[in-house]
């Protein structure tokens, strides 16, 4: 087999930009292929490349085979391509169909002499609604498949895609991808996701994907076969897949519809055209409906088209400023089922925040409790509870709610809390730890306010619900996790300042710490902060 090299130039979340070295040339990653039918194929291959930057492109070697056998070729002079030509095996068929007429050792030996540059054996799919014992029979029979095709591709320069099934049954998805992980193919793929993504069943899609990933080789490119909406191609790069593909663009063209990045539209109920692709700036609306019937497929064909390219760059260029985060959030608002897969992202926040760098050049924007999920998010609050620790001769701690101006250190606030502290309790002031706390990161410690994220976001207002919970929560588990003491909340008079010191009343009487709360007098009046300043300092001797 083929030596894989697949060099990672730029990460946000999972998603990640790499380039991929196959034997017909270079892709760069993340990259969509669009389905190319060998037989009828509205937009020629080679005008793929050429007018709309498809440098990598999937096609059936099953139908190939089927409708060319006995005929000397070789797939790029068949497709009139000279791009990266993946062909896959003939498994789709076999989820619609049933059976192919082939077996998997033909279907290897036939890619193989067709010249695919990426190729995929002939696994076996997880059916949509199939019983546990059917579904447990497929990962089975592609495990099987997968061992015995190892022998028929070693030293084959073509590089082979093995399979990942199991459905919506999690456990055997990572049986799955544990041992064909183990096997040295050098790409792999989630198979069977299509009727989940047709049923728009993306938190199950989202959980399928990390089951997966969880369990294969993190330097192998991974692909989501039948991923085709550009609505959803945030969300399946953020995961982590480097490879999608699909027919959509031409399916849905047939049936009259119009992609968007948000979602799809019937040309139908269109006055308008949303788009500045070259067929949509040369045509209207009203002429798209007006055509023959072929030539507004075609039209739409070549539109869908160029939105799922064009959204593949917006993800990349995402990935590179570090914003991709923001995209997704964009992009979710587009359907519900995928606003529901952005929340389920909580659940995977270690594993995003893992593979997320830690700074990527840029501040953050915080809309409401569905970012709770971000890295910079998960990073702080993991940092704060294992790797943070307060000057070891520190008793008091002192809680103050975060000024408007951040760095929050270099606030008029700060500035006359420290003070009133250093002139009234002069030795003393050394023994009192100021900490802020602020949406959504909860405790924020003086000395690292200036540390990234912390003086480096934007969050809309009024806070929602959960966010306040969370920061509440956050601020009494640092209480709890501490040394101090005596704690002292310096709190204002809106929702979080409540919850704040509700939180971390309960959390001193369970840690038989003494707990003093005071009310912040606005704006942070000096005879309030005195009045504070001779709490700290406690009663005369």
């Amino acid at each position: 087999m083929r030596a894989m090299s697949f060099e990672l130039r730029d990460r946000d979340l999972l998603g990640r930009i790499g380039r991929l070295e196959t034997k017909g040339g270079l892709v760069e990653t993340p990259a969509f292929m669009p389905v190319v039918n060998p037989v009828s194929q509205i937009i020629p291959p080679k005008r793929m490349r050429e007018e709309f930057g498809c440098d990598i492109i999937i096609t059936n070697s099953y139908l190939i085979k089927k409708h060319f056998e006995g005929i000397d070729l070789e797939v790029h002079r068949l497709l009139d391509y000279d791009g990266v030509v993946t062909t896959d095996s003939g498994a789709y068929q076999i989820l619609v169909y049933g059976e192919v007429d082939t077996s998997p050792e033909e279907i290897v030996e036939f890619q193989k002499r067709i010249g695919a540059d990426i190729a995929v054996i002939l696994d076996i799919p997880t059916g949509w609604g199939e019983t546990r014992k059917k579904v447990e029979w497929t990962v089975e029979e592609t495990l099987k498949r997968a061992e015995a095709a190892l022998p028929l591709i070693k030293g084959d320069d073509t590089l082979w895609v093995g399979p990942v099934q199991g459905g919506i049954h999690l456990d055997l998805v990572e049986r799955s991808a544990r041992i064909i992980g183990s096997m040295p193919f050098q790409i792999h793929a989630l198979g069977s996701p299509t009727e989940v993504m047709e049923n728009y069943r993306f938190p199950v899609l989202v959980d399928m994907i990390m089951a997966a990933k969880r369990n294969l080789p993190p330097d192998r490119p991974f692909h989501l076969f039948g991923a085709g909406h550009p609505m959803m191609f945030s969300l399946a790069i953020a995961l982590g897949c480097d490879l999608s593909d699909s027919a959509a663009y031409a399916l849905y063209a047939r049936a009259g519809r119009y992609l968007t990045p948000l979602g799809t539209k019937r040309l139908e109920n269109m006055s308008y055209l949303p788009c500045s692709c070259p067929v949509c700036r040369r045509h209207d609306a009203k002429e798209l409906k007006e055509m023959l019937k072929g030539e507004r497929i075609r039209m739409l064909t070549e539109h869908n088209l160029h939105v799922s390219m064009a959204e593949v760059e917006t993800v990349k260029q995402a990935i590179a400023e570090g914003t991709l985060w923001e995209l997704l959030e964009t992009r979710s608002r587009g359907h519900p089922a995928l606003a529901s897969a952005l929340r389920r992202l909580y659940v995977y926040r270690d594993e995003l925040e893992q593979g997320s760098p830690s700074y990527k050049g840029r501040g953050i924007f915080l809309f409401d409790s569905w970012s709770l999920a971000r890295p910079a998010i998960t990073r702080h609050v993991r940092r704060i509870r294992t790797q943070y620790r307060p000057p070891e001769a520190i008793k008091k701690l002192l809680l103050v709610p975060a000024p408007e101006r951040r760095p929050f250190n270099r606030s008029q606030e700060y500035s006359v809390l420290v003070s009133a502290i250093e002139e009234l309790l002069g030795s003393e002031a050394p023994s009192v730890h100021v900490c802020f706390y602020a949406a959504p990161f909860g405790v924020i410690p003086v000395e690292l306010s200036e540390t990234y994220p912390l003086s480096q976001f934007e969050i809309a207002e009024p806070l929602d619900r959960e966010t306040l919970k969370f920061t509440a929560e956050n601020v009494a588990i640092y209480v709890a996790d501490s040394m101090y003491s005596e704690v002292f909340v310096f709190k204002g008079t809106d929702l979080l300042d409540a919850l704040v010191e509700d939180n971390c009343r309960e959390i001193c009487e369970e840690h038989k710490k003494k707990l003093t709360v005071a009310v912040v007098p606005q704006p942070w009046e000096r005879e309030g902060v005195e009045r504070l300043t001779a709490v700290l300092k406690g009663p005369p001797d």
